[in-house]
C-alpha cells in the first residue's frame, strides 16, 4: 500500500490519498487547518513557510512550500502551533519575541519562530546565519536578533525533545518502493533499486531536495506523473575517504557538505555558507546542484577547479568522467536516459584553492560571477592551474586561456595582470538582470588579481578588510 507516515506536532499520522507533489505547506493549511505556516513567495526565498523537521540526524529548518509530502516519511514535523507546548506554554523564542517586540504585522513571524526554535534546540548562536532565509519587511531585524540572543540561555522545553525519540517502525508500513511514498511515486532504499527502476522509467523525475523541482510545481505548474524520491537511499548520503580523495554521495545536502569540507577545503565551505539560505542548504543536494546543469550553480565551478571526477550509473553500468566534461551546453549534460549522478570525487587536499562569489547581496543571492582558482606554485613559479567560472557562459566552464597564460610564469602581480586579459579569450558572457557582459568579464579578470593578493597574504574578504 502506498502511504507515508510521520509525526505532526507530536501526533503520528498516515497519509495515503494525496498527490506525491502536494507540498507540506498546502497540506498543513488546506487539509489540517494549520494556518500559522504562511505562504509568501512559494519558492523557498522568504522563509514565511519555515517548519522544523527532525529525523535521526536532528532538527532542521525547511521551507514547507517546496517540500513534498513523500520527503517527510519517517520524520517529525513541527509547525508554529507545535512549537508551543501541549498546554499552550510558550517556547522561549516565542516569549522572547514578545518581550523584545520582534513582531509587527506578524506574517513572517511563524517562520522566524520555526528557524529560531531549531537553532535554540541545536544550541547555535550564529543568529545572522540562521535567520538569513527569513525575510521581514516591517519589524526590522534588530529586535528579532535581540530576541534570539535572549532566548539562547533558556533550556530546551521537554516537548521539543520528544521528537528525537520517535520510532519510525511504530507507524511505518512494511516493504520498500511503495512504502514511504504516495500513488504515482517510487521510494527506493538502495542505489540498486533506483538503478533498476530508473533504467525502466527513463522519463521519470528524480527528487532529492526538491529545491529546484519544487518550483516546477509551485511556479510552472508542471504535472510530474512519474517520480522517484531519493531521500530513503542512505548510500547516496555518505561522504567517504578513499585514499587521498573524498567520495561525496549525490544525496549529501549542502549543509552536510559544508560541515565536512570546513577542515579540508575551508574556502569551499565558506562559499557554500553563501549558497541560498539555511533552509535551502538543509534540503539541496550536491548531486542535484550538478545534475541541474545551471550555468550559475555555485557548486560545479569549485568542484571543477578541484579536478572533480563524476560517477554516473545506468542499470548495472557505472562510468566516470571529469566533471567539466559533463556539461555540454546550456541545460544539456552528458547523461543518458535512465542514468543518474551517483557521486563526485575530489582531492582531500588543495591548499591553493580559493572561491570568490560575486552577487548583489551577501546572503541568499544568485551569483553574477563565481570564480574558483586552484594553482600550484613551486619555487616562485606557477606549475599548474585549474580555474573555473560560473555565470560566464551557458555552462560552468574552465578558463583554459587564463590557465595557459599563468602556467610557467612567475608568481607575480604582472603574471596575473597578463592572465586577466586572457579571460576574454575564454568567455563571451551575456548581459542580464544580474550583470552586464562587460561587468562580468571585468569582474572575472579582477578575481585573478584578487587571487594573487589572497595567496600573498593580503586580506581580500569584505568581512576581513578594514579601513
Amino acid at each position: 500500500m502506498a502511504e507515508i507516515a510521520f509525526l505532526l506536532n507530536g501526533t503520528p499520522i498516515r497519509v495515503g490519498a494525496e498527490s506525491p507533489t502536494r507540498t507540506l505547506l498546502d497540506f498543513l493549511r488546506e487539509t489540517k487547518g494549520l494556518c500559522g505556516t504562511k505562504e509568501g513567495c512559494n519558492e523557498g526565498d522568504c522563509g514565511a513557510c519555515t517548519v522544523m523537521v527532525t529525523d535521526e540526524a536532528g532538527p532542521r529548518a525547511l521551507n514547507a512550500c517546496i517540500l513534498f509530502l513523500p520527503q517527510l516519511h519517517g520524520k517529525a514535523v513541527r509547525t508554529v502551533e507545535g512549537i508551543a507546548g501541549p498546554e499552550g506554554q510558550l517556547h522561549p523564542v516565542q516569549q522572547a519575541m514578545i518581550d523584545h517586540h520582534g513582531s509587527q504585522c506578524g506574517f513572517c513571524t511563524p517562520g522566524f519562530i520555526a528557524s529560531m526554535a531549531v537553532a535554540h534546540t541545536q544550541g547555535r548562536s550564529d543568529h545572522d546565519v540562521v535567520l538569513a532565509g527569513n525575510l521581514c519587511r516591517c519589524t526590522g531585524y534588530a529586535p528579532i536578533i535581540r530576541a534570539a540572543e535572549a532566548a539562547a540561555a533558556q533550556p530546551v522545553p521537554d516537548w521539543m525533545q520528544a521528537d528525537a525519540a520517535f520510532i519510525l517502525a511504530q507507524i511505518s508500513p512494511e516493504g520498500s518502493g511503495e512504502a514511504g511514498s504516495l500513488p504515482g511515486a517510487f521510494r527506493p532504499e538502495t542505489t540498486d533499486e533506483l538503478a533498476d527502476w530508473f533504467a525502466a522509467n527513463p522519463d521519470a523525475t528524480l527528487v532529492a531536495g526538491a529545491t529546484d523541482v519544487g518550483l516546477w510545481v509551485t511556479k510552472e505548474l508542471r504535472a510530474l506523473p512519474k517520480l522517484a524520491f531519493l531521500n530513503g537511499i542512505a548510500a547516496l548520503q555518505r561522504i567517504e575517504t578513499v585514499g587521498d580523495s573524498l567520495r561525496i554521495g549525490a544525496g549529501v545536502t549542502l549543509t552536510d557538505l559544508r560541515a565536512a569540507l570546513a577542515g579540508p577545503h575551508p574556502h569551499v565551505a565558506a562559499m557554500l555558507a553563501r549558497y541560498a539560505s539555511e533552509q535551502v542548504r538543509n534540503a539541496a543536494t550536491i548531486g542535484g546542484n550538478i545534475a541541474n546543469g545551471s550555468p550559475i550553480g555555485d557548486g560545479p565551478p569549485a568542484l571543477i577547479a578541484l579536478g572533480a571526477t563524476l560517477q554516473l550509473r545506468k542499470g548495472d553500468v557505472e562510468r566516470e568522467m571529469p566533471l567539466e566534461e559533463f556539461f555540454l551546453d546550456y541545460r544539456k549534460q552528458d547523461r543518458q536516459p535512465g542514468e543518474f549522478v551517483a557521486a563526485v570525487t575530489i582531492p582531500a587536499r588543495a591548499p591553493g584553492l580559493r572561491c570568490y562569489k560575486l552577487s548583489k547581496r551577501f546572503d541568499q543571492d544568485i551569483s553574477a560571477v563565481l570564480g574558483a582558482f586552484n594553482l600550484t606554485v613551486e619555487s616562485g613559479t606557477i606549475t599548474a592551474a585549474r580555474i573555473a567560472f560560473g555565470g560566464m557562459a551557458g555552462i560552468p566552464k574552465r578558463a583554459v586561456a587564463m590557465e595557459a597564460a599563468l602556467i610557467g610564469q612567475p608568481f607575480t602581480l604582472a603574471s596575473f595582470a597578463a592572465a586577466k586579459a586572457a579571460c576574454a579569450q575564454d568567455f563571451t558572457p551575456l548581459s542580464d538582470m544580474r550583470a552586464s557582459a562587460a561587468y562580468r568579464l571585468e569582474a572575472a579578470g579582477n578575481m585573478a588579481i584578487r587571487y594573487f593578493h589572497d595567496l600573498s597574504g593580503t586580506a581580500v574578504n569584505v568581512l576581513e578588510v578594514r579601513a
